[in-house]
């Protein structure tokens, strides 16, 4: 028997049963674990255990991937997390927070991207009769190459 860091012991769960209730493969688990997303043990039996704990991480993950938060950047935040229990709403508010400017940033980007996708693609040269952001002389090209109206000013 496993025990935690309250002295209880930790309730495992074999990797089929934490691919069921999580609703991801088996072959997802082992990947999350190699991007050290997840962690579980082996036990005497030599079978793959994980706490239960692991099913909310898993959660994140699955939500986080969805927003298109890289599998680097979700890393990150649930280092943050605790590793002796499950995280509650207090951690997640804590990620939700972190993320929440990252997320906006994104929006904002995704809406100057939509009202400008019919007739410029940010750079100013798709069209430049019809350019709704004018780029006389080239003068985006003096700020370097790609999407420039469309980046975040630095």
């Amino acid at each position: 028997m496993i025990f935690g860091s309250t002295g209880k012991p930790v309730v495992s769960l074999s990797v089929g049963e934490v691919a069921r209730r999580s609703g991801v493969a088996v072959s997802t688990l082992h990947f999350y674990e190699r991007k050290g997303l997840i962690s579980g043990w082996r036990s005497s039996g030599n079978q793959r255990r994980y706490e239960r704990a692991t099913l909310r991480r898993i959660a994140i993950i699955k939500v986080s991937q969805q927003l298109g938060i890289s599998l680097a950047e979700i890393k990150a935040r649930l280092a943050a997390l605790p590793g002796d229990r499950t995280p509650g709403k207090a951690d997640w508010a804590r990620i939700a927070a972190d993320w929440r400017a990252d997320l906006d940033r994104r929006i904002g980007q995704l809406e100057k991207l939509r009202d400008n996708l019919d007739g410029c693609i940010g750079c100013g040269c798709l069209s430049v009769e019809a350019c709704p952001l004018r780029n006389p002389a080239d003068r985006a090209a003096a700020e370097g190459a790609g999407p420039r109206y469309l980046e975040p000013r630095r």
